[in-house]
């Protein structure tokens, strides 16, 4: 009699509980071979898809498009063919998640009565996100180290990274008529969006059909505002919009109760963690900026200034832990920049800043900007920030409490960019003027500290250069 082994969904590497199901490759019935398209599921930082990891007819799927899966719980039952190739126990694949925790580790794929199987390989690809600058509100991804490999997957006849195929499902668009324009006739975002838009590919509906039968999401704005500069207004943040049949979705969603998934779901989770934990404290002050040239990059300015502070008053620039009782006071500053997109809030690491010029900061925070857009960042740029800079005066507001996410102690926000009257020898100008807001952790920083550490934001802030 074959042997049958159920697949247990894996820490697919950034540490988090559970993952949502995109679409399957397969249905029951369905022969599948060793490595495989299975499945694309969507994380909190991207749609990644898992290849099987047996040979075999599938018997058992555990859920549907939209179900969301734990870490470590079962996600397809695969009766093996032994005339097929099959992965040998503990034969490495090449490709890990990095630290993995040992109890999903373990249940990655389980036999009936033999030892787990190796890690799966997996590829991310960037997402269905398309934006420009965006900014501003802050939150944390946390994630684990991985090594990983974007790659066009050919399923049906179509090539496509997963996170085409996702934003296909979502846009209901059939991707085996839209027209590629990638390199080896890879269908793109692009292809999807001017598909949707047309309405060239529409899918036709049908009970049958696993595509049809998946759950309507909103649809993807093309631009979103993200880092703010010196020559972008606020008027930037605006967003195109979006076609009439998007329209006519976003409409069906309203006044109903969704499930939260994605980054967001990982953003709930992160800030009831740091609203449980930290006590928050904050200063506001504004910096006057009329010394300023023309055309400075105000976020490369700020930037510099928070490096400079942190050179200054270190304290601002570690790490708590709590339960140890131990803090780490870094000697890099590495500023997290909280960027809001429509799934969610992301939080790439600018390293290095105390050595980096105005340029080199542009040309990073351009580089981390695509990075979210297309979601193809890495785990590790994503987490092991020492600091944090929230940038929401970009689209209204002066002043804040940003939330201090552990284990940083510290977080500036910066606010619109405004002119005001300001008493100069006897007299009055109007200058202008940012609003700085900083959230400390009052359990690892005094009064005195952050203080200090503002005063040194501003001095350097006002500086001609």
């Amino acid at each position: 009699m074959s042997e049958t082994r159920k697949f247990f969904l894996p820490d697919l590497g950034e540490g988090l509980p559970d993952a949502e199901i995109v679409e399957w490759h397969v249905k029951v019935g369905d022969i599948i071979r060793l490595d495989e398209p299975l499945i694309s599921m969507e994380t909190a930082k991207a749609v990644v898809d898992v290849p099987s990891p047996f040979s075999g007819t599938v018997m058992a799927l555990a859920g549907a498009a939209g179900d969301v899966i734990g870490t470590g719980s079962w996600l397809v039952e695969i009766q093996l063919d032994p005339s097929l190739p099959q992965r040998a126990d503990a034969q490495d694949t090449g490709h890990h998640h990095g630290h993995a925790t040992p109890a999903p580790v373990a249940a990655m794929a389980i036999a009936t009565s033999e030892p787990a199987a190796t890690p799966v390989a997996i590829a991310i690809a960037p997402a269905d996100a398309e934006s420009a600058d965006a900014g501003t509100v802050v939150g944390a991804m946390q994630s684990s180290n991985a090594i990983r490999s974007e790659q066009a997957v050919a399923i049906g006849g179509v090539k496509a990274m997963p996170a085409v195929r996702a934003l296909a499902k979502k846009l209901s668009v059939d991707l085996s008529r839209v027209s590629p324009s990638g390199g080896d006739g890879v269908v793109t975002l692009s292809d999807v969006k001017q598909a949707a838009e047309s309405g060239s590919a529409k899918i036709s509906a049908s009970p049958s059909s696993p595509v049809a039968a998946a759950p309507a999401s909103l649809a993807i704005p093309s631009s979103l505002p993200l880092f703010a500069s010196a020559a972008a207004p606020a008027a930037t943040a605006a967003r195109s919009a979006p076609p009439p049949a998007a329209r006519e979705t976003v409409a069906a969603k309203l006044d109903s109760d969704e499930p939260i998934r994605g980054v967001r779901r990982n953003m709930l989770r992160t800030m009831s963690a740091a609203h449980a934990e930290v006590v928050p404290t904050t200063l506001m002050d504004d910096a006057d900026l009329h010394a300023w040239a023309p055309g400075e990059d105000i976020m490369a300015r700020t930037i510099r200034a928070m490096a400079v502070a942190a050179q200054a008053e270190p304290a601002l620039n570690s790490w708590l832990n709590a339960k140890e009782g131990t803090l780490r006071r870094h000697s890099r500053v590495d500023i997290g920049i909280a960027v809001d997109s429509p799934e969610g809030l992301f939080v790439p690491a600018l390293r290095a800043c105390e050595r980096l010029d105005p340029r080199q900061v542009r040309a990073e925070l351009n580089r981390l900007r695509d990075g979210v857009k297309h979601r193809s960042l890495p785990p590790e740029e994503l987490t092991g920030y020492t600091m944090m800079l929230s940038n929401f005066g970009v689209f209204a507001g002066k002043y804040a409490t940003p939330v201090v996410v552990p284990p940083c102690v510290c977080i500036v926000g910066a606010g619109r960019l405004h002119h005001a009257v300001v008493p100069v020898l006897g007299g009055l100008e109007t200058h202008r003027v940012m609003p700085l807001s900083m959230t400390f952790d009052h359990r690892a920083v005094t009064g005195g500290e952050a203080a200090r550490f503002l005063r040194a934001m501003i001095d350097d802030l006002q500086r001609s250069r």
